[in-house]
């Protein structure tokens, strides 16, 4: 379990996964800018990241949010995965750029001016934006900014990219996993409005190990199935959801079961990360769904139970109260008509058994455990700039019906995310 005293010791430890795989550079920059749609007594702040590579490569792919309102950056995102070659993303946050009047047209404004600068075809750069639904990107800023933001292209460290994309997040997400001789290095951000299902969460995945451009894109698809597709903090699905991952192809090739498995586990993590640092998050609880008739059963039920009003609630007032878990259990199988026999189902909380052979199987010395159980896994929302813990409330479902496993991360529900969400714009 990875624990931090202090945000120093954590951002040190993100220093060591930061490393900018070969033959990519990255840059930030900030600007101050006035939004059209609401007066503001001070300008508002946005950062800019850029990712490129020293070449156009043929190896990338991107998964997208399901959302019908998707952002323009999303709509032109699809539109570039037929392109032959990646060169770049620019990613702004504070406005997500979605459904505004003349959205398109802004995003490729940025874009032409970034692909003159960089002297690229324009289709080969992406946008990519997060924050506030429904504003203007501040166009004429952004182009402003831009000569700073290409001359300061550097191989120097992820960290600031990792950094400058956050929202509302209250620390960076960075993970990394060594590939033979290359490396496959992620970074994302995501607090709230999450619930994704692609393909104001983003995430943006490098790597300098060759690798066939058809089975990227299937390693991608799959592992954002099982990783950030299997998280929700708030059962919202962004507008903008997208994952990109990029080859440079620098460094030899490595076998596939490898680069998926290091793939795999950089997506993961993340998708945790995200969790761990959602708005208010005061627990992560991790649901583990088996014997279900499917794997899509099980994770739609794991997803039925971290969805939960009512366990959320509980869990974050350190009440095992298992009555709950039950609830959503039986409210979605019993709306999807799924038949089960409650006989065979067998449900643990920690290491506790909390239901089986069709009933609760709870005491008071049980009850006092599961307190404490809970308590432990409790993380203080109020502190910012790293994750105090590694601890999750796990949940155990074998509903005894088939062969169908998942596991779904998510959190509970607290007064500070109700706080953070209400003062959004403010």
């Amino acid at each position: 379990m990875e624990v931090y005293e202090s945000e120093r010791e954590y951002l040190s430890e993100l220093e060591k996964r930061a490393v900018v795989p070969e033959g990519f550079l990255v840059s930030t920059e900030s600007l101050k800018f006035y939004p059209v749609e609401r007066e503001v007594k001070e300008p508002l702040s946005m950062n800019l990241s850029l990712i490129v590579t020293e070449n156009p490569t043929p190896l990338f792919g991107a998964m997208f949010t399901r959302n019908a309102f998707p952002g323009a950056p999303v709509l032109i995102g699809r539109e570039k995965l037929s392109s032959e070659y990646f060169k770049g993303v620019i990613i702004n946050n504070k406005i997500a750029n979605v459904r505004a009047p003349g959205g398109v047209e802004d995003a490729k404004k940025v874009l032409a001016e970034l692909s003159r600068l960089l002297q690229e075809k324009e289709d080969y750069f992406f946008p990519s934006s997060t924050g506030i639904i429904g504003w203007r990107i501040p166009v004429e800023q952004i182009v402003k900014v831009l000569p700073r933001l290409v001359k300061g292209l550097n191989n120097n460290s992820l960290l600031p990219i990792a950094k400058a994309i956050m929202t509302t997040d209250s620390f960076p997400k960075l993970r990394s996993e060594r590939l033979g001789d290359g490396i496959v290095v992620g970074v994302a951000k995501g607090a709230g409005m999450i619930e994704p299902n692609m393909g104001t969460m983003l995430s943006y995945i490098l790597t300098d190990v060759k690798v066939d451009r058809e089975f990227l894109r299937d390693a991608l698809k799959e592992c954002v199935d099982k990783s950030f597709n299997r998280i929700s903090i708030d059962g919202d699905q962004s507008t903008s959801d997208t994952v990109m991952l990029i080859s440079s192809g620098r460094k030899s090739s490595v076998p596939e079961e490898f680069f998926y498995r290091g793939l795999l586990s950089v997506c993961r993590k993340l998708a945790e990360d995200i969790v761990r640092n959602g708005e208010g998050v005061a627990h992560v609880i991790e649901v583990t769904v088996k014997g279900a008739g499917n794997e899509s059963l099980a994770r739609e039920t794991g997803k039925a139970i971290v969805n939960s009003p009512l366990v959320k609630t509980a869990v974050f007032g350190n009440d095992p109260n298992v009555g709950r878990i039950v609830a959503s259990i039986g409210d979605f199988l019993g709306n999807e008509g799924v038949a089960v026999a409650t006989d065979r189902v067998r449900i643990l909380v920690g290491e506790e058994v909390v239901f089986e052979r069709g009933y609760f199987s709870l005491d008071a010395n049980k009850e006092k455990r599961l307190a404490d159980y809970l308590e432990r896994c409790y993380m203080n929302p109020e502190v910012k700039g790293y994750p105090v813990h590694g601890e999750k409330v796990r949940i155990e479902v074998d509903l005894g019906m088939g062969e169908g496993k998942a596991v779904v991360v998510g959190a509970d529900l607290t007064y500070q995310y109700v706080k953070e969400n209400a003062d959004y714009r403010s």
